[in-house]
């Protein structure tokens, strides 16, 4: 595929790479699919949903209920901007092209770095529940056995993401359908039992007044809108694959979109299912005990078929592992390519046309982060991924900002530019640049961290946060000294032929129909020196 460049320059800026990634490789069901797995719903709700009971209570489903607008505003940035351009960097391609080179490196580092922060639990997680499915209780209690399970875990899944996109995809097809079946049999036989009054905990029937977000006052919600961000969090890998599914304009975006409206259902099913069945002091009372939460639950539920759902967490946690490495390799490689980080990074393999050598190099950097950390103390590895809230704020605020920048010269254009190109993409940035502000606020107490530590009088989440923040810039001022072409790229404005879905005229002063004319305004786009 011949991906379009900085100024115009076809097949990127990188000769090597001419082959490109395999276009029309996966179609857009196969991305939903993906963008689902991602985010990883089951493991995702046995993470969160003792955490938000306690802080909300019987409102925790209209807590998740609210942390879905963010989410969805920033999905309808995503859209737009992909539009313009499809470049399977996403968040780095399109905030350098709306505000320069030091923001868009900075929002890659970010995009990079949540994966090397969570591939290693998300398979960890995987094979702890796997294990537990098994009835192999001492092998998952077994720490040598399960961290060595963990990285071969990895490795198998990164091979899989090399030797091609189609079967990445047909892995994930089979993963989504057994998670989604297991986890709708849990709440269906859950709010069975509840009506049916043969519930073993203390079930309080369901009540459509559970969704209202403002039931247990603002402090609950702000807390419980910081795990939503979690929850939520990984449906823009669909984006990410754009350059290699067809129709590449509309359908990664549309996939995007639509994975945040099925994990709304998804979330919210269970949700209702999960809080009815136990009540809400049980859920509160083990609100730190995540995963052995949800292994009680599944029993209390099932009885003898609890495998069903340790089964689903199993699945989701090793589904997420694969696509979680989709995002952090591609814009690795977007990067690359445009010299915003070492041109080998940008090799794709000449059989399978997948970046693998960024693939592996993440896959690496994910597995010593796991290894190490674990070395440090479990509560270590549980705030790294508490870390991980700080990241993903950044990069989507970030990305909603860009879509109205971007397009600024369009939002004026049509009702439905401002609200839905310039106005939703905005307060969804505004929205979660707050929630990145109370984050910190509530990271800095080490009192709210994993085990009550403090690392430099700071909680260790915040450390690990600033530190990855300090490191990035490190290296993007060390490889801006080394290699300063991409610095050398300009902001521009997005494609009047694009935004108005016909061909433009070319306007005086410009090189082709592609770019607006001169204004006020505008930065227009270089052509990257050679």
């Amino acid at each position: 595929m011949a991906h379009q460049g900085e100024g115009g320059d076809p097949a990127g800026v990188l000769p090597e790479a001419d082959a490109g990634l395999k276009a029309g490789a996966i179609g857009f069901l196969d991305a939903l699919v993906i963008g689902l797995n991602s985010t990883s719903p089951a493991y995702s709700l046995a993470a969160v949903i003792g955490p938000i009971v306690a802080l909300a209570g019987i409102y925790a489903p209209g807590v998740m209920l609210a942390s879905f607008v963010p989410m969805l505003l920033i999905a309808a940035a995503f859209y737009y901007l992909n539009k313009v351009d499809q470049d399977c960097g996403t968040t780095f391609s399109w905030v350098t092209r709306a505000m320069g080179p030091w923001a868009g490196w900075l929002g890659g580092w970010a995009i990079a770095m949540t994966g090397v922060l969570v591939i290693g639990s998300l398979a960890d997680v995987a094979v702890h529940f796997g294990l537990l499915a098994a009835g192999l209780d001492g092998w998952a209690a077994n720490e040598a056995v399960r961290q060595g399970l963990t990285v071969l875990v990895i490795l198998v899944m990164t091979a899989i993401c090399v030797i091609g996109t189609e079967m990445s995809a047909h892995l994930q097809d089979v993963l989504i359908l057994a998670q989604v079946f297991f986890l709708l049999v849990f709440a269906v036989v859950a709010i069975y039992r509840i009506y049916a009054g043969t519930s073993t905990l203390d079930s309080i029937e369901p009540s459509i007044g559970w969704l209202n977000p403002f039931g247990a006052g603002g402090a609950a919600l702000t807390g419980g809108l910081l795990l939503g961000v979690f929850i939520y969090w990984g449906w823009e890998s669909a984006v990410n694959l754009t350059e290699e599914v067809e129709d590449s304009a509309t359908a990664p975006g549309k996939a995007g979109i639509w994975s945040t409206v099925v994990l709304l259902v998804t979330y919210l099913s269970v949700g209702f299912a999960v809080v009815g069945y136990a009540g809400t002091t049980f859920l509160a009372e083990n609100a730190g005990e995540e995963e052995a939460v949800f292994a009680v639950l599944a029993h209390e539920v099932m009885g003898g078929w609890d495998w069903v759902v340790l089964l689903a967490v199993c699945t989701s946690a090793l589904a997420s592992t694969q696509t979680t490495i989709i995002p952090a390799s591609r814009t690795a490689l977007s990067m690359a390519r445009r010299h915003a980080l070492p041109p080998h990074l940008a090799h794709i393999h000449p059989r399978f046309r997948t970046p693998d050598v960024s693939t592996w190099w993440v896959a690496a950097i994910a597995i010593g982060w796991y290894l190490v950390v674990n070395q440090i103390s479990e509560n270590a590895l549980l705030d790294s991924l508490t870390a991980l809230s700080l990241l993903i704020s950044f990069y989507y605020a970030l990305t909603g900002l860009a879509c109205a920048v971007y397009y600024r010269r369009h939002l004026l254009e049509s009702v439905h530019n401002f609200l839905l190109i310039g106005l939703g993409p905005v307060v969804g940035a505004a929205l979660l640049a707050w929630l990145l502000v109370e984050s910190i606020g509530d990271m800095s107490n080490p009192e709210n961290s994993a085990g009550g530590i403090a690392w430099f009088g700071l909680g260790p989440p915040l450390v690990i946060g600033i530190a990855i923040a300090v490191v990035g810039v490190l290296v993007m001022c060390f490889w801006r000294l080394r290699d300063g072409r991409f610095w050398q790229e300009r902001r521009g404005v997005a494609d009047p032929a694009l935004v108005h879905a016909k061909k433009a005229k070319p306007r005086p002063g410009s090189e082709s129909g592609a770019e607006s004319g001169p204004g006020p305004d505008s930065e227009p786009e270089s052509e990257p020196e050679p």
